[in-house]
């Protein structure tokens, strides 16, 4: 499902015009977003949380030429699915 499919879906099930919930939807996605940048979790109950991982530095291997590389630690957001939403793909 692309975002212009889901922004059609979510108009149609709140009787919203795609403009108001295309609007909606993008302050989801920047609140979401602004709080990952700054460390914080959300969680839904019964969904999930995002949240941020950290990955350490470390050494890797470009496969084209087996040279060895360090590779930078870094942020990297996270989701981990929620008791009813994993109930609900099952």
């Amino acid at each position: 499902m692309t975002k212009s499919e889901f922004v059609d879906q979510v108009a149609d099930r709140a009787g919203l015009s795609k403009r108001d919930a295309s609007e909606a939807v993008d302050a989801f996605l920047e609140t979401i977003e602004g709080a990952l940048r700054r460390g914080s979790e959300v969680s839904f109950s019964g969904f999930g949380k995002f949240s941020v991982s950290h990955r350490s530095a470390r050494e890797g291997r470009n496969p084209a030429t087996g040279e060895r590389i360090q590779i930078a630690a870094s942020r990297v957001p996270k989701f981990t699915a929620g008791a009813g939403l994993k109930k609900a793909v099952k």
